[in-house]
C-alpha cells in the first residue's frame, strides 16, 4: 500500500478513535464497546485507487512485435490487386498505438512512402476511418473528434457533450495539449466560441480540468453540505441556480460525487438524474445527465451509447467508430462486462448483427472477444 494512503488510514482511525472517546465520554454506551468500534469502523470509506483510472483495454501490445516485418506485410496488402483489408486489420487492430506507430515509421523507412496517406489511398468508407483513427493516439483521436464537432456552421452538441463529459482531468490536459498542437487553438476558446450561456459555462469548466484528485479520507461534512446545497439549488426553490451545480458537478471528486449523489436522495424526493430532468432542458439536460452517468458509472455510460448505436437497422457508423476507438486502449474490456449486465446479450453478439463485412471485422477485433 503506498504511504500516501497508509497516511490516509491512520488519519482517519485516530478521527475515529476520538469520536469513539467523545462518544464513550459524553454518553454511557448501552451497546458494548466492540460493537461501538464496529459501527465507526463500518463508516470508514477510504479510496486507495489514486487519481488515475484503472486501464481495462482490449487492444493491448503485441509480443514478439516486428515492425519492420509488419511494415512488410501492409505494404503488400496496400499493393495487392483489390487490397488485402483482412492483412491491414488484423496488423492494427492487435497492436498498441506505440507498436502502430512504430510500423509506420518502419513502412516510410521500407517504401519512402507515408503509410497514413497509403492506407488513406487505399481503404474507404467507415473501415478507412476506424482505421486511420487507429493511427492516432486516444488524445490525438479525441482532439480530432472535437474539432469536428465544432467546425462548419452548426456544432454537433451531442459528440461535444459526449466528449467533454467523459473525460477524466489527466485525460483532458493531454486533449488540451495534442489539440493545440494540430490545430494551433486552445481547445477552451473553441468550446467557449461554439457554445453560449450556462451550457458555455459548464463545457468550459470541464474543459478546465479543476476536478479535485480522489483522496483517500472521506469528509462526511462536506457530503451532506454539497448533497444539500444541490437540492437548495434545484428542487427546492422555483427556478435553477444552475451556477451552484456547476460548481459542485465539475470541481469535487468523483469518489466524492458518488457519495454526494446517494446522500441527495435522502433531501430530495427524486434522485439526481430525475432532478435534472426536471430542472433543466435541451444541452444542459443532455449535459449534465451525461456527467452525473459518467461519475456515477462511465463504463455503463458508453455501453448505453453503444447501445443507443446500434437500436436500427444497421449500425450509426460513426458513434460505433468514435466509442470502439478512443476506448479500445482505455476501458472497452470493463464497457463489455457493463453491455452484458444492462442488455443480456453481449457487445460482441451486437455489433455482429448490426454490422457486415470489412467494418464488421475491423469492430469485432477491436471488441476484442465475446462474453
Amino acid at each position: 500500500m503506498p504511504f500516501q494512503s497508509l497516511l490516509s488510514l491512520a488519519i482517519e482511525l485516530l478521527f475515529l478513535l476520538i469520536l469513539f472517546q467523545l462518544s464513550i465520554s459524553q454518553h454511557p454506551p448501552r451497546k458494548s464497546n466492540m460493537s461501538l468500534v464496529s459501527e465507526f469502523l463500518g463508516q470508514l470509506t477510504l479510496n486507495f485507487g489514486g487519481s488515475e483510472e484503472e486501464k481495462s483495454p482490449t487492444v493491448r501490445p503485441a509480443e514478439d512485435f516486428e515492425a519492420d516485418k509488419d511494415a512488410a506485410r501492409i505494404e503488400t496488402a496496400i499493393k495487392t490487386k483489390g487490397v488485402d483489408e483482412q492483412t491491414i486489420i488484423d496488423i492494427l487492430t492487435r497492436r498498441s498505438y506505440s507498436q502502430r506507430r512504430d510500423i509506420a515509421f518502419a513502412y516510410e523507412r521500407r517504401t519512402k512512402k507515408d503509410m497514413i496517406s497509403a492506407l488513406k489511398g487505399a481503404l474507404k468508407g467507415p473501415l478507412e476511418s476506424v482505421i486511420l483513427g487507429l493511427m492516432k493516439s486516444t488524445a490525438q483521436f479525441d482532439a480530432s473528434e472535437l474539432k469536428n464537432s465544432m467546425k462548419g456552421l452548426g456544432t454537433d452538441e451531442v459528440t461535444l457533450i459526449e466528449l467533454v463529459c467523459s473525460r477524466s482531468n489527466s485525460e483532458m490536459q493531454e486533449i488540451k495539449k495534442v489539440y493545440k498542437e494540430m490545430h494551433k487553438k486552445e481547445l477552451e476558446s473553441d468550446v467557449s466560441s461554439d457554445t453560449s450561456g450556462d451550457f458555455r459555462k459548464l463545457l468550459v469548466a470541464l474543459v478546465k480540468g479543476n476536478r479535485a484528485e480522489p483522496s483517500g479520507i472521506v469528509d462526511y461534512e462536506k457530503i451532506d453540505q454539497d448533497a444539500r446545497d444541490l437540492y437548495d439549488a434545484g428542487v427546492k426553490r422555483k427556478g435553477t441556480d444552475v451556477a451552484t451545480w456547476i460548481t459542485i458537478m465539475t470541481e469535487r471528486s468523483v469518489p466524492h460525487l458518488q457519495k454526494v449523489f446517494d446522500r441527495y436522495k435522502s433531501y430530495s424526493p427524486y434522485d439526481m438524474k430525475e432532478s435534472i430532468k426536471k430542472e433543466v432542458k435541451g444541452d444542459m439536460e443532455n449535459a449534465f445527465l451525461t456527467l452525473v452517468q459518467c461519475i456515477e458509472n462511465k463504463p455503463l455510460y458508453f455501453a448505453s451509447r453503444l447501445n443507443d448505436s446500434m437500436q436500427s437497422k444497421g449500425a450509426k457508423d460513426k458513434l460505433l467508430t468514435r466509442i470502439m476507438v478512443s476506448r479500445c486502449e482505455v476501458d472497452l474490456l470493463k464497457i463489455r462486462t457493463e453491455f452484458k449486465k444492462q442488455y443480456s446479450k453481449s457487445l460482441y453478439q451486437t455489433i455482429s448483427e448490426h454490422t457486415k463485412g470489412d467494418y464488421q471485422r475491423v469492430m469485432l477485433c477491436l471488441c476484442g472477444g465475446d462474453d
